[in-house]
C-alpha cells in the first residue's frame, strides 16, 4: 500500500516535512482556499503539486473537490457547479494525479460533538455523542418536525441531558457541530443551519440517489477520458443527520451507487471508521466485495458504544477488524499486479488520530495533530510488515502473470486464514 499523509496546505500546522519524517510517500491534499465551487486553475494545481514534490513526496489524491448543496439538490446554478467540477478534474489530470476523493453528504458532512474528548490513556480523540447531538438538534436548533426523528425514550433522555447543559458548554458544542471540523466543506451559524436544513424539506433519499446517480453520468465519462478515478467517501456518521437522507452507509449503498455507474473508473473510498460506526456493516467481506473498485483506503478506527455513540480509537483496536481489512486490500493489490492493473498499489492514510503528547492543546485541525497520526501510521506500516512476513504471497510483484488455473485468486489459499 503506499502510505499517505493529509495535509491542508501552507496554513497547515503539520508542515510537509513532518510527513516525510512519518516515512510517507503520499500526500492528500486540497485547494482549500478555493472552496466555494469555483474551478481550480491548473496553475494553483500545479503550485500545491510542486510544493509536496519538493518535499520528496507526490500528490496521490486529490481529498476533495467541494460539491455544492445545489448539485445534490439538482436546483439553482447546479449545471455551473458542475461544469467547474470538470474544470477541476481536467486541472488535477493535467497536473499527473489521478485520484479524488469526493462525499456526497447533504449540508454537513463529517459530524463529532467533542473534538477533544479525554482518553483513558489521558490523551485526547474526537467523539460523536449520539445524546448530546440529540439534544442539540431538539433544544438548541429546535430544528422543525426533529421530533419525528427520535424515539420517545431519546427524547427523554436528550431532554435530560440538554438540561444539564451550561451555557459554555452549549456554545462550544454548537461550534463543533455546526461551525465546520477539519476539510469540512460548510460552516453555518445557527439560522444559515436551518435554512440550509429547510432546503431539503421533502427530498427522500431516493431523490438523493437519482442526484448522485446523474451527476455521475455527467462527470464519469470525463473522468475516464482523463484517466482519473473517482472514489465516494462514505457517510460519516453513516445515517441520517438533522433529518436528512444519507445513501452513502451500508453495503446495500455502496452496490446501488457502483453498478449505477458500472465503470472501474467510479469507486470507493473504503473508511474503516466511517462504515464501522454501523454494527451491521461486515466490513472484511465488504473489502472482499468491492475491492476492485476501492480507490483509497482511510484506515482507522473508532470505538462503537450502545447508544450510538463513538470515538476514535487506536488504529489497531477498535470495533473493526482491521487487520481482517488490512489483508483483504493486500490481496486485492496482488490481484491488480498479476492482472497488470496500474493502480495495483492502494493509496491510504492512518486519518484521524489522537492528540498526544504536546500535541495536546495546540492550535491545530481536529484529528489531524502530528503525534497522533505518527503513531497510526506507524502501527499500520507494523500490521502490513507483519501480514507480508507471515504469508510472502501477500507482496504484490507487478506484472507477474496468471496461469489459466489461477484466473482472479493468486491469493485464494489465504482466504481460508483469515482472522474470525
Amino acid at each position: 500500500m503506499k502510505e499517505t499523509w493529509r495535509w491542508f496546505g501552507p496554513e497547515d500546522p503539520v508542515p510537509l516535512h513532518y510527513a516525510a519524517q512519518a516515512g510517507a510517500t503520499g500526500i492528500v491534499s486540497a485547494l482549500h482556499h478555493l472552496y466555494r465551487g469555483e474551478p481550480w486553475p491548473l496553475d494553483e494545481v500545479c503550485k500545491r503539486r510542486d510544493a509536496i514534490a519538493a518535499a520528496g513526496m507526490d500528490w496521490s489524491v486529490v481529498e476533495s473537490i467541494p460539491m455544492h448543496n445545489s448539485i445534490k439538490l439538482r436546483t439553482g446554478g447546479f449545471r455551473q457547479y458542475i461544469g467547474a467540477w470538470i474544470d477541476s478534474m481536467a486541472a488535477i489530470a493535467r497536473a499527473g494525479i489521478r485520484v479524488i476523493c469526493y462525499n456526497f453528504m447533504p449540508v454537513v458532512d463529517w459530524v463529532r460533538t467533542d473534538i477533544a474528548w479525554r482518553l483513558p490513556s489521558t490523551g485526547c480523540a474526537v467523539r460523536f455523542d449520539a445524546l448530546d447531538f440529540a439534544a442539540y438538534d431538539l433544544f438548541v436548533l429546535r430544528r422543525r418536525g426533529a421530533e419525528a426523528d427520535y424515539s420517545s425514550d431519546r427524547l427523554t433522555a436528550a431532554r435530560e441531558r440538554f438540561e444539564r447543559m451550561t451555557p459554555d458548554f452549549v456554545d462550544r458544542l454548537e461550534r463543533t457541530l455546526i461551525a465546520g471540523l477539519s476539510a469540512s466543506e460548510s460552516s453555518y451559524d445557527r439560522e444559515s443551519m436551518r435554512n440550509a436544513i429547510a432546503q431539503y424539506d421533502g427530498v427522500t433519499a431516493d431523490d438523493l440517489r437519482s442526484s448522485l446517480a446523474a451527476f455521475l453520468r455527467e462527470v464519469m465519462p470525463v473522468a475516464e477520458d482523463l484517466g482519473l478515478h473517482l472514489a465516494i467517501h462514505p457517510d460519516d456518521p453513516p445515517w441520517s443527520l438533522y433529518g436528512l437522507p444519507r445513501i452513502v452507509s451500508t453495503a446495500g449503498d455502496l452496490r446501488r451507487i457502483l453498478a449505477g455507474y458500472d465503470s472501474r473508473s467510479s469507486g470507493l473510498t473504503f473508511c474503516v471508521g466511517s462504515l464501522g460506526s454501523r454494527e451491521d456493516n461486515n466490513l472484511v467481506p465488504m473489502a472482499r466485495e468491492f475491492g476492485p473498485r476501492i480507490h483509497f483506503l482511510h484506515l482507522r478506527q473508532v470505538r462503537r458504544e450502545a447508544d450510538g455513540s463513538f470515538h476514535e480509537s487506536d488504529h489497531l483496536s477498535g470495533s473493526s477488524d482491521m487487520i481482517g481489512v488490512i489483508r483483504a486490500m493486500l490481496e486485492e493489490e496482488c490481484h491488480r499486479a498479476a492482472e497488470g492493473r496500474a493502480d495495483w498499489e492502494i493509496p491510504m492514510r492512518p486519518d484521524h488520530g489522537h492528540q498526544l503528547g504536546d500535541d495536546i492543546g495546540k492550535p491545530g485541525n481536529a484529528s489531524y495533530s502530528f503525534v497522533g497520526r505518527l503513531k497510526g501510521l506507524a502501527e499500520l506500516r507494523g500490521a502490513i510488515r507483519g501480514l507480508q512476513y507471515a504469508a510472502p504471497e501477500l507482496n504484490a510483484q507487478p506484472g507477474a502473470a496468471l496461469t489459466p488455473t489461477e484466473s482472479r485468486a493468486p491469493c485464494a489459499t489465504l482466504t481460508e486464514k483469515q482472522p474470525s
